[in-house]
């Protein structure tokens, strides 16, 4: 239908399709879609802080979230242990998670499905698994839940690496630099989110400037979906547009034009003929601007 504006919020492959539809009408639109959006901890950042936000950044509605941080990346050699302290923090988020109505479920069986299939992809071609699941509690027989999962040395060509994951999954990557970090975030598709933590300031004006991401929050996750005074938006496969604040009221709007010609006008003297009078007249306004 011919609607004035179209803001579709989900995934990439269904923002293509409304795209395509609303191309009929020529009828705008807003796409805030996904993407893998990258957690970086720089070497200087402050670890058991940095471990808190990701977690509950991760987890908020168990990571069916379009900004949730998609893999989480953390210098070399610290893998192991980084992962240790997410596992307590997210234990201490979510003790219980079947009856815990603070942890939800996985939204369709068939994502549920997705889900695990993805897991099992990582185990079986030797990646470090570990299930945070503090009670123990047998889950997702009928109830749709998914215990949070983190994910260690999963091979690049896995699902969990290509696809926005959009559950409780977390991949940790290990980086050497500052530019491999910049690299492996630039070889991707733009995220509509990235998240850097560290107290480093040229480090952190390297990854503002050298990266490309919807939006960014520094030193904690999600927060600057919430501010009125910034735009919200994707970038590329992230999506394209953006509102919240005055830039949704002007998304929404027609900003429309309107001049009004005086009486006294000298709009005479640019039309034709033209002769002495208008190179005159031109030389001035050059002269002029």
């Amino acid at each position: 239908m011919p609607f004035d504006h179209l803001l579709f919020t989900g995934s990439t492959a269904v923002g293509r399709q409304v795209a395509l539809a609303a191309a009929v009408n020529l009828t705008p639109v807003t796409l805030e879609l996904g993407g893998k959006s990258p957690a970086i901890f720089d070497q200087s950042c402050d670890l058991d802080a940095a471990v808190a936000s990701v977690a509950y950044g991760k987890l908020l509605n168990a990571g069916q979230t379009c900004i949730a941080p998609d893999y989480l990346m953390v210098p070399q050699g610290q893998g192991a242990a980084i992962a240790a302290k997410l596992a307590a923090a997210m234990g201490r988020l979510y003790p219980r998670l079947r009856d815990n109505p603070d942890y939800t479920a996985i939204v369709s069986e068939r994502h549920h499905q997705r889900l695990s299939d993805m897991i099992a992809e990582a185990r079986d071609s030797g990646a470090d698994i570990t299930e945070v699941n503090p009670a123990k509690e047998k889950l997702g027989v009928s109830d749709r839940k998914m215990a949070p999962v983190l994910v260690r040395n999963a091979g690049e060509n896995l699902r969990l690496m290509r696809e926005e994951i959009f559950g409780p999954v977390l991949p940790i990557l290990e980086y050497g630099t500052v530019d491999d970090a910049i690299e492996h975030v630039n070889r991707g598709e733009r995220p509509l989110a990235l998240y850097w933590f560290g107290k480093d300031s040229a480090n952190r004006r390297r990854v503002m400037r050298e990266t490309v991401a919807g939006g960014v929050t520094v030193n904690d996750c999600m927060m600057h979906l919430v501010q009125e005074r910034q735009p919200f938006g994707g970038v590329g496969e992230s999506g394209m547009g953006a509102y919240h604040g005055e830039w949704g009221f002007r998304t929404f709007s027609k900003e429309k034009p309107i001049f009004v010609q005086s009486r006294l006008s000298a709009g005479g003297l640019l039309r034709p003929p033209y002769g002495g009078t208008f190179e005159r007249l031109f030389r001035l306004l050059n002269l002029i601007t």
